[in-house]
């Protein structure tokens, strides 16, 4: 059983993400009226607070997304999507070290968003959607995460369909972090995300964390969006409200076969989980006793 990455990423302004206590959970922030869970919609005046509560749950990095990227979402205009995101990210940098990221496609928007205080760039389109993203992040110098996804948001879940899913997504994953080594990226800036629910059927995605040790055995941590989606409530039943514990579940799944960040709306319950399952793997933190 492999628990997590063991080693840090650098982080601009001298700071580092330390993955070697085996998992970073990352809190989403949406700042987006249409994002697919509407426990995660975020208004712009209560994005300290809800950062703030994520801080103290655990959470080691905040992801803020301006452009809800859910099956079926329209394309936003970069100028919209700007709007959302700035200020939101230069509240929290006004007030706190943590690590920021970024959930874009757009060049224009990651480019405003480092210069407001952004660390990491949260890419769904794999530095493909935008030509000047893959210069952008080599010239920053911020990590970037690279996701595979099939098609566009708005049609994605359109019958997607694969002979072999994994073999594709992580063939394609590698392909995605050459080329951005090739553009100028360092290897140790590069995060994969194998996009569970972006162009996937139920299958698809259970495949996917079946096998998540092949991708997590290729050097590049991994990190993977679990929470709430709809392959959860696929099996049980469930609506986005009511599907914390299937998404418990799955990240501890994902966490045995080597993820190291999680993407997810539930930071205490999730860093819990991941905590305790560590515990019980034989791999506990090193001041967990001093938490009892």
């Amino acid at each position: 059983m492999s628990v997590g990455h063991t080693r840090t990423i650098a982080l601009p302004r001298g700071r580092v993400l330390d993955l070697r206590g085996g998992f970073a959970v990352m809190g989403v922030i949406n700042v987006t009226p249409d994002s697919f869970w509407e426990g995660s919609r975020a208004r712009a005046e209560a994005v300290t607070d809800i950062a703030a509560d994520m801080i103290a749950a655990g959470a080691a990095i905040l992801d803020i997304g301006g452009e809800s990227t859910r099956p079926g979402a329209a394309y936003l205009s970069p100028d919209a999507e700007l709007e959302r995101v700035a200020p939101a990210i230069e509240a929290l940098r006004s007030r706190w070290d943590i690590a920021l990221s970024v959930d874009t496609r757009k060049s224009v928007v990651a480019r405003a968003a480092i210069a407001a205080g952004a660390d990491i760039v949260n890419d769904v389109a794999a530095l493909e959607d935008d030509p000047a993203m893959a210069p952008l992040c080599a010239a920053s110098g911020v990590p970037v995460v690279l996701m595979h996804k099939k098609g566009v948001p708005k049609t994605m879940q359109d019958e997607p369909y694969y002979d072999d899913c994994p073999a594709e997504v992580f063939s394609y994953l590698a392909t995605a972090a050459r080329r951005a080594i090739a553009a100028g990226i360092k290897a140790e800036n590069i995060i994969l995300d194998p996009g569970i629910g972006f162009g996937k059927r139920l299958d698809d995605n259970l495949a996917l964390l079946a096998r998540l040790d092949e991708l997590c055995g290729g050097g590049y941590p991994v990190l993977v969006g679990l929470s709430r989606k709809s392959f959860i409530g696929s099996i049980t039943g469930r609506d986005p409200a009511g599907r914390m514990a299937g998404s418990l579940a799955a990240a501890c799944a994902a966490l045995a076969k080597g993820a190291s960040i999680f993407r997810v709306h539930d930071v205490a319950q999730t860093v819990d989980a991941l905590r305790v399952f560590q515990a019980c793997a034989g791999k506990p933190e090193p001041d967990w006793e001093r938490r009892a």
